[in-house]
């Protein structure tokens, strides 16, 4: 599977990718909202694992709307400090596919990763009204 993971923190970039490696996965890094972005928009991913609070103050909630603005359904992730309720409940909303609070247990980032690819991209889409 080839994931990007859009986080800025290193120890849980060096965590999370060692982790996934060693579970086979292909993984690009990126640090930036801009960065994630672009490599979202132009190269394809099964899953994609986003911080939500990212350097200068950039929402990882921006970014989703704007790729599902481009008709782009790859399944998010959402990685997030804030994990009260309020936080997960809108990352879901504005088109997350799942949220997991920091600190978290990597068996369950893999396994909520390995449940959005079996989604995937068209069954994302299939089950969206009007498609």
């Amino acid at each position: 599977m080839r994931i990007l993971l859009i986080e800025d923190d290193k120890n849980v970039v060096s965590f999370v990718i060692k982790g996934l490696r060693e579970a086979g996965h292909s993984v690009i890094h990126a640090d930036t909202v801009a960065t994630g972005g672009l490599r979202a928009a132009s190269e394809r991913f099964d899953v994609i694992i986003l911080d939500r609070m990212l350097p200068e103050n950039e929402d990882g909630l921006e970014l989703i709307a704007s790729l599902r603005a481009e008709q782009i359904d790859t399944p998010v992730l959402i990685l997030s400090g804030l994990g009260e309720t309020n936080n997960k409940v809108s990352g879901l909303r504005a088109g997350g596919d799942d949220y997991l609070a920091k600190p978290f247990v990597f068996s369950e980032l893999l396994a909520r990763v390995e449940g959005l690819s079996r989604r995937g991209p068209l069954a994302r889409s299939a089950a969206l009204p009007g498609r």
